[in-house]
């Protein structure tokens, strides 16, 4: 199979880089339909954007490259152990490209494997079938929209939506649950999956099978059919809007699945995945391993260009902060204003937040931008090179991010989906502020970044390290200030209302 290391390798490219037309297309049809000069209209422009810089330079749309999930259905008769050992050389290999950012983390050392191999990663689901090729389908579903899976066991109380029973009425109200849990911290506007029955664990698995389909199918059930269009729709109605700023677009895409159950059980489970929909397929010649046909695009169709105009059209209203910041600078920013950060910031996700409860900083974080993001990085020469570089879910860091602010200086961060009422009340009291950045926009981000100036933790491995930036015109708009406001509680609780509405 000379040809089947070069046709994984692609395949894990075009899925990183370029998303396919269905899922283009769906959001075009929510950029149209989004209110222009709303926050969340802003969003979608930076999202079409990266979409197109994503495609033209084949760099990865999203710097969560999540865990690689194959799907291989092969031949009686062929050898599925030469499959399973060239996937994970071809994870590696576009690992060491920069195609994939290196994920794969020891769950007992902590210890990063740099190269995206380890104890079942990635993950490999196989089967046979009939036919005589090879087919290989892959999802990368980074770990923001991985958090935001969520599984109900009936009968059970759900927030404003009260009791949901065994009953279809009951699967819907948790699909609609699981929509307005996700909030921006799932990147929306999101894609469901959802597998009602089966047991706990395969439910999940056949739930992420549904993401499978195409965003435009119809359910052959015509059961389903009707709880998936009526998911879009009420979904639709709740306002958590691109990012969770409120809007009109929060879903994209709900495909249901149904699997016997044990009579003692009735599990809802969903894979919610995040507007940075990444998955690709292929099918392989069973004898030399190469592509003869791809699955949901077309290699011979043009890539349409996503974005309408500039990516961030400046209005002139926007408020240009330069790092180190102050104080003064800080309480002058209210929620809803654009700002535009240049200067140096610093990266911090949870490695580096859980070290600073215990050890000083290994930099003055005095007046810093402390950067919720996981960059893909590659080293050319004595350089790195920032390969993608958006914002991560900053609620992990909610444990730690009041403490770091009070004890260290710190005067903004950046990050997506807000935080909790312990960071708001640091902010106020100490003087800082959080900036929402725009999910899975890696691309956009990464050419905000002028300088790599230097790197610090680096035994926490290339995502969790502190690296130092040096970023221009880095867009960002504050969803919490230091005077007590946060547009993320305002959300929260106009969507529940919303999701109460819909209680039936």
């Amino acid at each position: 199979m000379e040809f089947l290391a070069g046709s994984l390798i692609e395949l894990i490219t075009q899925t990183s880089t370029n998303l396919p037309p269905d899922v283009r297309a769906a959001m075009s049809i929510a950029a149209g339909q989004e209110t222009p000069g709303t926050q969340s209209s802003q969003a979608l422009n930076i999202i079409l954007s990266n979409i197109d810089m994503a495609a033209t330079d084949e760099g990865p749309i999203c710097q969560d490259t999540g865990m690689p999930t194959f799907f291989v259905r092969t031949p009686v008769g062929a050898n599925q152990l030469r499959i399973g050992e060239a996937i994970r050389e071809a994870v590696a290999e576009a690992t060491r490209r920069g195609k994939l950012r290196p994920n794969s983390v020891d769950s007992l050392t902590g210890e990063n494997s740099g190269d995206n191999l380890g104890h079942e990663t990635p993950v490999i689901h196989f089967e046979q079938w009939e036919e005589d090729e090879i087919e290989v389908r892959l999802i990368l579903k980074g770990g923001g929209c991985e958090n935001k899976n969520i599984q109900y066991s009936l009968p059970a109380n759900l927030d404003h939506l009260g009791r949901a029973d065994r009953t279809l009425d009951g699967v819907r109200k948790c699909i609609l649950h699981a929509v307005w849990q996700a909030q921006g911290q799932g990147c929306a506007p999101g894609a469901l999956g959802v597998c009602i029955g089966s047991d706990r664990a395969h439910g999940y698995v056949l739930a992420k099978e549904q993401l499978f389909r195409t965003l435009d199918d119809v359910n052959p059930n015509p059961v389903l059919a009707e709880l998936e269009a009526r998911i879009m729709e009420e979904a639709n109605t709740l306002g958590v809007g691109t990012m969770g700023f409120g809007g009109k677009a929060s879903l994209i895409g709900c495909k249901v699945t149904a699997a016997n159950r044990l009579p003692a059980s009735f599990f809802v489970s969903v894979a919610y995945d995040c507007w940075a929909f990444r998955r690709l397929g292929v099918r392989l010649d069973a004898a030399s391993g190469a592509i003869t046909q791809w699955l949901y695009r077309d290699p011979d169709r043009p890539v349409e260009r996503m974005a309408r105009g500039e990516g961030f059209p400046l209005s002139g209203r926007e408020v240009v902060l330069t790092a180190p910041l102050t104080e003064e600078q800080v309480r002058q920013l209210k929620v809803g204003d654009i700002v535009l950060v240049t200067g140096e910031v610093y990266t911090g996700r949870d490695a580096v937040h859980a070290h600073l409860m215990k050890n000083p900083p290994p930099v003055d974080l005095n007046g810093a931008v402390l950067y919720h993001c996981g960059p893909v990085m590659l080293k050319q020469g004595d350089a790195w090179t920032v390969k993608a570089a958006g914002p991560t879910t900053s609620i992990r860091e909610e444990p730690y991010q009041a403490d770091i602010i009070g004890k260290y200086g710190v005067r903004a961060v950046i990050g997506k989906g807000g935080m909790g009422a312990k960071t708001l009340a640091a902010l106020k009291e100490h003087g800082a502020v959080y900036l929402n950045g725009i999910g899975g926009a890696a691309q956009y981000y990464a050419r905000t970044v002028e300088k790599v100036l230097g790197v610090h933790l680096m035994e926490f491995g290339i995502p969790e390290a502190m690296w130092h930036l040096k970023v221009n015109q880095f867009a960002a708009i504050v969803t919490m200030d230091a005077h007590g406001n946060s547009l993320h509680q305002k959300v929260e609780q106009e969507t529940g209302e919303a999701l109460a509405a819909l209680r039936g």
